[in-house]
């Protein structure tokens, strides 16, 4: 029997599924000779495997912990869209669970994000975004790329975004979708105040500085959605790779293209898809 440490990494607060689900899946493995423990538990630096239970959200926020642990992740959404999660809840693979990490998981390495402010950094699977406050006007952010001068760009902020991140709110931002086999990251002005803005994909060893103009009344810095930091006048935040990686386990390869025809309906045609999202026969 295995005597592997599965650490298991909620939804907070828990919802009601995600505490059945948990419940379910931790006797599964306990029935097959693992030991498993919850995210907070100080026995996790000797984890094998830590599983998110939620969405999408709960995955980038288990990310920081795997990260810091050096833990492969695995998902099961119990939320929306769960595009990075490996299962959707009722799978019927997720019964089958133990026996696949038994028997050998496949790990797929995601590059990560380092954002740098006042002396402190902050980790990003998905994005970094350094935005205007609501009370601000517009003023332009300069972007300045491995000590080149990009651009002054006026707009409400600017997003860069991993190629895990390019299909959440880099996307919606009017950025485009990055291959995760591409080692490259995404630069996107927010509501740019100008008809010649256009997303950049630059290199992912590139170091990236974003400065507020000094005019500026209030800015945020967010990673992953969660504003980190307020952001002084004329300040900069550099963004670089994050020195790790983060590690995702698979029960098989991932085929991306056809999560994106899945999760995002990329290549469905308008009229093949009804109102409420799926597919007519």
């Amino acid at each position: 029997m295995s005597q592997q440490i599965i650490a298991i990494y909620t939804s907070e607060p828990p919802r009601p599924r995600s505490l059945v689900l948990s419940h379910a899946i931790r006797q599964r493995f306990e029935a097959r000779g693992f030991t498993v423990i919850d995210s907070s538990d100080e026995r996790i630096w000797s984890a094998s495997l830590l599983i998110t239970i939620g969405g999408d959200g709960t995955l980038l926020g288990a990310a920081r912990v795997a990260i810091e642990h050096d833990l492969p992740i695995l998902g099961i959404n119990t939320g929306r869209l769960g595009f990075l999660t490996e299962f959707d809840d009722g799978d019927p693979r997720i019964e089958l669970l133990p026996q696949a990490v038994e028997s050998g998981l496949v790990y797929e390495e995601r590059a990560a994000l380092e954002a740098h402010y006042d002396g402190r950094s902050f980790f990003a699977l998905n994005d970094v975004v350094v935005r205007k406050g609501e009370v601000s006007r517009i003023v332009p952010f300069g972007l300045r790329m491995n000590g080149e001068h990009v651009a002054d760009v006026p707009a409400d902020g600017i997003c860069i975004a991993t190629s895990t991140g390019s299909t959440a709110y880099f996307l919606s931002a009017g950025g485009p979708i990055i291959s995760p086999n591409v080692d490259a990251f995404g630069i996107v002005p927010l509501l740019p105040h100008t008809l010649f803005s256009r997303p950049l994909i630059v290199t992912a060893s590139s170091r990236i500085e974003i400065t507020c103009d000094a005019e500026l009344a209030h800015a945020h810095l967010e990673c992953d959605g969660e504003v980190i930091a307020e952001i002084a006048r004329g300040r900069t935040v550099v963004v670089t790779r994050h020195p790790k990686t983060v590690r995702f386990a698979r029960v098989e390869k991932l085929r991306f293209f056809s999560r994106l025809e899945e999760k995002l309906r990329w290549g469905v045609s308008i009229r093949a898809t009804s109102l409420d999202g799926s597919s007519e026969n």
